[in-house]
């Protein structure tokens, strides 16, 4: 009976050690506007992956290999800290492109639980995204799908690098560049 006892104690204690084990949940962030003006014209903002005028939060962008898969872009953030991407797909003629981030500067460093972690400037962890223009009644959609993970990986992450930092971060990203977006197309 005593075996039986440590077995299902033992059982217990692995059961919540696993469950209680669990590191953060990718998340999804999809934004979209409709714009009064031709795809066409709209496509013609975006187009070129090494211009990024066109997102307010870019200061300059330095790129290699234009808009062919493997193409990299490091993005200058006018608060100063980087950003490299890689292009992932491109298709002129469906007007849409996916990319990923691959490297994000630090903005600070924090002591958390005893350590000392690298805040980056992005808070997130292997973000991916697409951004898609497409022609509807008489307008022009354009969607920028996004799926990240918060940039602390492991348990209980600081403020600077939990779900909501990164949700925060991603938001202000696809909002403002959608919105200036709009404003460029419409003029």
């Amino acid at each position: 009976m005593q075996k039986l006892t440590l077995l299902l104690s033992l059982g217990a204690f692995m059961f919540t050690s696993v469950a209680s084990a669990h590191g953060p949940v990718r998340q999804k962030l999809d934004e979209e506007i409709t714009i009064n003006a031709p795809a066409d014209k709209v496509w013609n903002i975006i187009k070129e992956y090494k211009d990024l005028s066109w997102l307010p939060a870019i200061k300059s962008v330095a790129a290699t290999g234009g808009n062919e898969k493997g193409a990299t872009r490091v993005l200058t953030l006018k608060n100063g800290g980087t950003i490299t991407e890689e292009l992932k797909k491109y298709d002129a003629e469906k007007m849409s492109y996916a990319y990923k981030i691959t490297d994000i500067s630090t903005a600070k460093t924090i002591t958390h639980s005893g350590v000392e972690e690298k805040v980056p400037v992005f808070p997130v962890d292997n973000y991916a995204a697409s951004i898609d223009v497409e022609s509807k009644d008489g307008a022009t959609v354009v969607s920028w799908k996004t799926g990240y993970y918060r940039a602390y990986m492991n348990n209980n992450p600081p403020a600077e690098m939990n779900e909501e930092a990164a949700k925060t971060a991603v938001t202000a990203v696809l909002k403002e560049g959608l919105a200036n977006l709009k404003t460029l197309a419409e003029k």
